[in-house]
């Protein structure tokens, strides 16, 4: 499948699950949910779901739930999405953004220190 298409049915999926996940999950730890990106093979048979939490303690039991509530998302999504097969969902800790806060207080302690030294 080409590189667009792809493209479109990682949006498409990212859109979806993400109102699914606010909307249709009675778990609260999993409407505190945030999907970041979604990366499917090429075949689309595999979806990578990237995602954060809110609260950065229950992470691990997040992620649980997630992957108990996969079915589910899935069913929500053959009725939502018109694909001729819905992708198995992975999901996964998007750590990016935590890196990013850790690179960004890294850069302020150093500002801070320079101003220190003037």
């Amino acid at each position: 499948m080409n590189q667009v298409k792809v493209e479109r049915v990682n949006s498409l999926l990212e859109k979806e699950i993400s109102a699914i996940l606010m909307t249709e999950v009675r778990d609260p730890d999993i409407r505190l949910v945030t999907v970041t990106k979604v990366s499917t093979t090429n075949d689309l048979s595999y979806a990578k779901v990237y995602v954060t939490v809110m609260k950065e303690e229950k992470k691990e039991e997040t992620l649980k739930a997630l992957k108990d509530a996969r079915g589910f998302i899935r069913r929500e999504l053959m009725d939502r999405v018109e694909l001729r097969h819905i992708p198995e969902l992975q999901f996964l800790y998007d750590d990016s953004i935590a890196y990013g806060k850790k690179i960004e207080s890294i850069i302020e302690e150093l500002h801070e220190e320079e101003s220190h030294e003037s």
